[in-house]
């Protein structure tokens, strides 16, 4: 079982990395924003992380998004954000006991509904079998 502050549906903060970025050769995500921890997995003694990006800013045609409701919104500690939408198609991989870019002293900004996270997990499940899922590998060096 992931570690107690690494639960699904736990809304982040974390330098994220888009595919555009990494695409144009970047290794480091410009800004730290907040993320959702979709997928913590254990295995082998780690924990396997899938972190989706949370935007204020309305999608382009081609993303696959998923919008925040607003009560949602404030359980995940973005009160503040007129609107909101968690990116499903494309993720950062990390590995919690081994990140350079997780900061595992951080407090959670928050935390969606089991409700909300079950929708997450199951558009990304989608995406996944549907291959369209970018997945960006955070844990090289």
């Amino acid at each position: 079982m992931a570690p107690p502050k690494l639960k699904q549906g736990v809304v982040l903060s974390y330098p994220y990395l888009w595919h555009w970025q990494a695409n144009q050769g970047e290794t480091e995500g410009r800004k730290d924003r907040p993320v959702c921890l979709a997928l913590p997995l254990q295995k082998n003694g780690v924990t396997h992380l899938f972190l989706l990006a949370i935007t204020g800013t309305a999608p382009r045609p081609e993303q696959t998004t998923i919008p925040i409701p607003e009560i949602e919104k404030h359980r995940g500690g973005l009160r503040d954000w007129k609107e909101g939408w968690v990116v499903l198609d494309e993720c950062n991989y990390d590995i919690a006991e081994y990140s350079f870019y997780l900061d595992a002293s951080q407090a959670a900004l928050g935390r969606f509904s089991e409700a909300f996270t079950a929708r997450i997990k199951s558009a990304l499940r989608a995406a996944i079998e549907s291959q369209s899922l970018t997945r960006i590998d955070r844990t090289a060096d």
